[in-house]
């Protein structure tokens, strides 16, 4: 570890909270319908989409109804994208003659980008055309995102109001999400990209002769403006293969520094629209506290696990200290243009949230740092977590702490002025026992059947993380892998995009059911024995409740995983 290496990971956490308050606020004057600087020139076009669509943007929609437009426009999205992947072949904008992509991959590849989750098992490269990328991956990096920041608005709005019956209109949140959110931002960012060196074109791939006199097949194509949002709706998918390791995805330390603030923005920012709307920022601030704490901690972990470098080398006297002449640590897949500061602190961002984008190999980590990723999605992804998804985890976590605070001094829980009945209750507890279902269900299945077996690359228990890291990452859609998994047949194309439908649709449901029962009640007057939600007691009790929660369901996959492999390179016995 480096003083320069903690000062840039301090420098990122600043400018995190810097931009928490004020993109809270631009969020909420948008979703509540407010006039904002983009007004005058998006405005029109709002109303125009609602024209053309039949929307009633006054209209508000039962949490039924609500959930039932975001499984529909969900379901249409998937056939549209397996269509498009299936029917490439024949579909203009194909300079390298791209063949169809064959069922279970398209499969696999519509789930993910539908559940905003981006699993590519395929080398997109190789296997996409200029089309597909933009048509359909770089629209559903887009909607997806949005649909999420949709469901997180809902969630919302069941706490702020009272005795309502609705909880919005999806399709006004969704073009809301897209016009004054992502959209904006991704055309300027992607802008400054191009500037420092992203290509956006639809030249076919360039023949290049290298120094030694050899032949390179160089891609290229629209990547900035698939890059942007890719990183801002934290949907992770990229258009190389080697991802935000790729020079033409992130070509410098400043490209890096950006991505890293565009994963986390939006979901940081929500938690300051959530104060703002239920009528105190100190609740968002609380839940971003919550939210911080357990992103610092697993920086620290990683950052600290990897400058140690790897033990298993000690015997052979290496000097794995940095210095003026080395890095130092384990730089075994990671680019040396970012260091293990910015790569231990990438890793945890694009887990904590669930984007899935990477600049390193995660399958190179140290078996402690590689459980910090792993982690990180076990528990749902909730810090800061996806575009919205983190938000509603959160909240859910939330409700069954202010449960469990309620029957430790034995009365009614109440979290913001609303009475957290039975219902509540169980369909939180049942949108956050779906994940480990889904996890440990279909690792278990793959660590016993052949056609599971046959992907890992290593045995032991490196190959265990494998698998379990591939159902974990894909449950809490977040699209990273540990690269040693063959995960392009069909056995784990339809496990894994099963596994991402039920960690996307899933969790929706009950989650609209909490928020529906919540818009109905009345807003109860706190007491003297109302329990204080935006003091650091509070904080500590959600902590606890989350770490607890998932050290119960996950720590004994885990012990068979990251941890026995950490003890084995201590041992010396791994090599």
């Amino acid at each position: 570890m480096t003083f320069n290496g903690w000062l840039q990971i301090a420098l990122f956490s600043v400018l995190v909270i810097l931009l928490t308050r004020p993109f809270g606020g631009y969020m909420t004057r948008v979703f509540n319908g407010e006039r904002t600087f983009l007004s005058p020139v998006l405005r029109p076009l709002e109303r125009a989409i609602y024209w053309l669509c039949g929307v009633d943007e006054k209209s508000e929609q039962h949490w039924v109804s609500y959930a039932i437009a975001t499984l529909a426009f969900s379901f249409v999205g998937f056939v549209v994208l397996y269509g498009l992947q299936r029917l490439q072949a024949m579909l203009p904008l194909n300079p390298q003659g791209q063949a169809a992509v064959g069922p279970d991959l398209a499969f696999n590849t519509s789930v993910s980008f539908v559940t905003n989750t981006n699993w590519q098992s395929y080398v997109p490269e190789q296997t996409m055309s200029y089309l597909t990328q933009m048509a359909g991956l770089a629209v559903h990096n887009f909607v997806s995102a949005a649909t999420g920041i949709a469901l997180a608005i809902a969630l919302i709005r069941g706490f702020a109001r009272r005795s309502a019956q609705g909880i919005g209109n999806f399709w006004v949140d969704l073009t809301r999400s897209v016009l004054y959110v992502l959209l904006p931002i991704s055309v300027v960012v992607a802008l400054f990209f191009v500037w420092q060196g992203m290509p956006q074109n639809f030249s076919a791939y360039t023949d290049a002769t290298t120094l030694e006199g050899g032949k390179q097949l160089i891609a290229q194509g629209p990547v900035a403006s698939q890059e942007v949002i890719k990183l801002l709706g934290t949907n992770g998918g990229g258009f190389f293969n080697a991802n935000s390791a790729h020079p033409f995805e992130n070509p410098t330390a400043l490209t890096n520094f950006i991505e890293m603030l565009l994963i986390i923005s939006i979901g940081a920012g929500l938690t300051n629209v959530f104060g703002r709307m239920v009528g105190n920022q100190r609740q968002g601030w609380a839940i971003f506290a919550a939210m911080f704490l357990l992103f610092l901690a697993g920086t620290a972990i990683a950052y600290a696990v990897e400058s140690h470098g790897n033990p298993a080398f000690a015997a052979f006297h290496v000097d794995q200290s940095a210095g003026d002449l080395q890095s130092g640590g384990n730089m075994e897949g990671k680019e040396v243009r970012f260091g293990i500061a910015n790569s231990a602190l990438f890793t945890t961002v694009t887990t904590d949230t669930s984007c899935g984008a990477v600049n390193t190999m995660h399958d190179s980590l140290l078996p402690l740092a590689g459980a910090v990723p792993m982690v990180n999605m076990m528990l749902g992804e909730i810090i800061f977590g996806g575009v919205g998804s983190g938000l509603y985890g959160m909240l859910l976590f939330v409700i069954v702490a202010m449960f469990i605070a309620g029957l430790m001094v034995g009365r009614t829980p109440e979290y913001l002025g609303k009475k957290l009945e039975a219902k509540e209750v169980k369909m939180a507890m049942l949108a956050i026992l779906i994940l480990p279902i889904s996890v440990l269900g279909f690792t278990a299945l793959a660590a016993v059947v052949p056609a599971g077996l046959a992907g890992i690359s290593n045995a032991g228990p490196h190959g265990f993380s494998e698998m379990l890291y591939a159902y974990d990452s894909a449950t809490a859609n977040n699209g990273s892998a540990f690269a040693g998994l063959s995960a392009n047949t069909p056995f784990w194309n339809t496990t894994l995009g099963l596994a991402m439908f039920i960690g996307r649709f899933l969790v929706i449901v009950p989650m609209l059911a909490v928020a529906g029962s919540l818009a109905r009640k009345k807003i109860v007057p706190a007491s003297l024995g109302t329990f204080p939600t935006t003091s650091p007691l509070f904080v500590g009790l959600v902590i606890g409740v989350i770490l607890i929660t998932g050290g119960l369901i996950y720590f004994p996959a885990v012990s068979l995983g990251p941890v026995v492999e950490q003890f084995a390179l201590q041992q010396g016995t791994l090599y």
